[in-house]
C-alpha cells in the first residue's frame, strides 16, 4: 500500500509529469484512425494536460478484430488458471510500484485529493486485481445430480470480448471492478474510461503488457460517449458490455443491445441515497459525522452519496447542527496539497450542473450552509459543502434527481415507518443508510429498504468480498465479490450417457 504520507511535493511531481493520450489496441499505443484528438482539461486549474485520441466506430472495429483474434486461439482463455492468476498477480504488483504516478494522473485528470488518490484509489485498484487473481484457480464446476446412467457437468466459460466503459469519479477503481473479474474469466477487454479521465485507463494497459497479458487482451479506446461507447454498445461482435455511469446512459446500452446481438448488458447507474438517522441512535456523534462524509466525500461525485439526510424529528436539530459545524471545516483547496479533502469536480460543464441544481434548491427548500462556487485554484471546478432543510422528498427536484454533488438533502421524519417510506420512494435503489441503538429496528428496517446494499450504523463501508449494486433504476447485475463472475461468464451444461 502507498503510504499517504510520503514526503513528496506533488506540485513539483505534477510539472515533470508526463502523459500518454493514444488509444492502446492490440498491445500498441496508436493514434485514432481519423487523427482525432480532444483537449484533456485538468479541473484542478482548467489546464489543458495533453491530447487525448478521440476513438470512433473505427478504432472500436480494429479493438474488436484484435480481442476476437485472442478468444479463437485462446492466448489467454486457454493458459491454465494457474497462469493468469500469475499474471494478474504481477499487474497488481506493478498497479502498487507505480501507484504515485497513477494516484496522480488521477488527481490532476479527475480533481480528487491527492491524499484520497493515494490512500483509496491505488490500493483498492491493487486489491481489485489481487482478489481476482486468487479466485481465478478456486471456482470449480458442478456436477448435477442425474440418474446414474448419465453425468452431467456443469461449467463456466469466458463469454468473449467484453465492452467496459466507465465514469469519471473514480476512475482506476471502477475500471478494476469490472477488468479484473473480466480478466480472471479469461475475457479479452475493450475499455472506454470516461472522455473527462482517461489517464489511468491508459497508463494501466501499459501496465497490463509489462505484467505479460497477451497482445489484444486489454485494449483501451478512449473517446465521446456518443462515439465511441455507442460503438461498442452497437457492434456485433461485442459479447458484453458493462457500465458504470448515469442511469440514462445505462438505458441507452440496453437499447444498443437490442439493436445489434443482443449482447449481454451489466449496469451500475445511478442512486439517491436515503440515509435514516432515528430517534432510537444515541451515537449521534458517529452518525452526524458520517453523514457529513457520506456526501461531501470525493466532492459528493458519489453514485452511493447520502443525498438524502432523514431524520427523525425528534433529534434533528441535534444532528443537523453536527453536520454543519463539519460543513465548516471541508473546505475545497488545491487537490495537490496533502491536507486537503475536499478537490475539484470534475469539469466546469458538471460544476455548471451542480449549481444550477443549487439554484433550484434556494428556490425550492431552506439554505443551511454553503451554496456558492469558490475560487481556491483561479480557474478550477469547486463548490463549498453545502445543505438545505425543509426538503419535500415528493415533489423537490434536488431530492429527486441525482446531483452527483457536495449537495445535501434534509428531510424531516415522523416515525421509522415513515423514514422508510420515503427512503424508498425514489426511482433508484443503490444504496441506503440506518442508525439506531436497536438491533431489532436495524434488522427489520434493512429488510423493508429497497437498495442493493445497506448500512447498518456506519456508511460507505466497502470490501471487494461483497457485492455491490442497486435495485430498480440504480442498475442491473452485481460487481464485486465471486457473483461478479455471473456477467463475465457463460454457463454450460454438458450431458454424458454412460453404458
Amino acid at each position: 500500500m502507498v503510504n499517504p504520507n510520503t514526503p513528496v511535493n506533488w506540485f513539483e511531481r505534477a510539472a515533470a509529469q508526463s502523459f500518454h493520450g493514444q488509444a492502446f489496441i492490440n498491445g500498441a499505443a496508436v493514434d485514432a484512425i481519423d487523427g482525432k484528438t480532444f483537449d484533456c482539461i485538468s479541473p484542478i486549474d482548467g489546464h489543458v494536460l495533453t491530447q487525448i485520441a478521440s476513438c470512433g466506430e473505427a478504432d472500436v472495429h480494429q479493438a474488436v478484430l484484435a480481442a476476437r483474434a485472442t478468444v479463437e486461439d485462446g492466448r489467454w482463455s486457454g493458459l491454465a488458471p494457474s497462469q493468469r492468476k500469475k499474471t494478474l498477480l504481477h499487474f497488481a504488483d506493478l498497479i502498487e510500484k507505480h501507484g504515485p504516478e497513477l494516484a496522480l494522473l488521477e488527481t490532476l485528470d479527475m480533481g480528487k485529493p491527492i491524499a484520497d488518490a493515494l490512500a483509496i484509489d491505488v490500493p483498492a485498484t491493487t486489491r481489485c486485481f489481487r482478489w481476482y487473481a486468487e479466485a481465478i484457480d478456486k471456482l470449480y464446476g458442478e456436477v448435477a445430480p442425474t440418474a446414474p446412467n448419465f453425468q452431467a457437468t456443469i461449467t463456466r466459460e469466458p463469454i468473449g470480448i467484453c465492452g467496459i466503459v466507465v465514469p469519471w469519479n473514480f476512475p482506476m477503481i471502477m475500471a478494476a471492478w469490472k477488468l479484473a473479474p473480466a480478466l480472471a474469466a479469461g475475457n479479452a477487454v475493450i475499455l472506454k474510461p470516461a472522455e473527462q479521465s482517461s489517464l489511468t485507463a491508459l497508463r494501466l494497459a501499459s501496465l497490463a503488457m509489462e505484467a505479460g497479458l497477451p497482445e489484444g487482451v486489454f485494449n483501451v479506446v478512449p473517446g465521446l460517449g456518443a462515439e465511441a461507447g455507442q460503438a461498442i454498445g452497437l457492434h456485433m461482435d461485442i459479447d458484453g458490455v458493462f457500465f458504470t455511469g448515469s442511469t440514462q446512459t445505462g438505458k441507452l446500452f440496453q437499447q444498443y443491445s437490442g439493436q445489434s446481438n443482443l449482447k449481454h448488458v451489466g449496469l451500475e447507474c445511478g442512486g439517491k441515497t436515503g440515509h435514516i438517522i432515528l430517534e432510537s441512535c444515541n451515537r449521534l456523534d458517529d452518525a452526524a459525522s458520517a453523514a457529513a462524509s457520506g456526501i461531501f466525500f470525493n466532492q459528493g461525485e458519489m453514485c452511493t452519496a447520502g443525498s438524502r439526510l432523514i431524520l427523525h424529528e425528534n433529534i434533528k436539530d441535534q444532528v443537523l447542527e453536527r453536520i454543519i459545524e463539519s460543513a465548516k471545516t471541508i473546505v475545497p483547496r488545491h487537490p495537490l496539497d496533502k491536507e486537503t479533502s475536499m478537490g475539484a469536480l470534475v469539469d466546469h460543464a458538471h460544476t455548471a450542473r451542480v449549481m444550477d441544481y443549487i439554484d433550484i434548491g434556494k428556490k425550492e427548500a431552506d439554505l443551511v450552509i454553503g451554496g456558492k462556487q469558490v475560487h481556491p485554484v483561479a480557474g478550477g471546478c469547486y463548490i463549498e459543502p453545502t445543505i438545505f432543510d425543509h426538503v419535500d422528498n415528493a415533489s423537490h427536484r434536488i431530492a429527486r434527481e441525482e446531483i452527483f454533488g457536495p449537495v445535501l438533502s434534509v428531510i424531516t421524519a415522523k416515525s421509522t415507518e415513515e423514514a422508510i417510506s420515503i427512503a424508498n420512494d425514489s426511482p433508484y435503489g443503490l444504496a441506503a443508510g440506518l442508525w439506531s441503538d436497536d438491533v431489532n429496528i436495524l434488522h427489520k428496517a434493512a429488510r423493508a429498504l429497497k437498495a442493493g446494499v445497506i448500512y447498518a450504523n456506519c456508511y460507505d463501508c466497502d470490501d471487494i468480498t461483497t457485492p455491490f449494486g442497486g435495485y430498480k433504476q440504480s442498475g442491473i447485475g452485481r460487481d464485486k465479490s465471486l457473483h461478479a463472475f455471473d456477467k463475465y461468464t457463460e454457463l454450460k451444461s454438458t450431458w454424458l450417457k454412460l453404458y
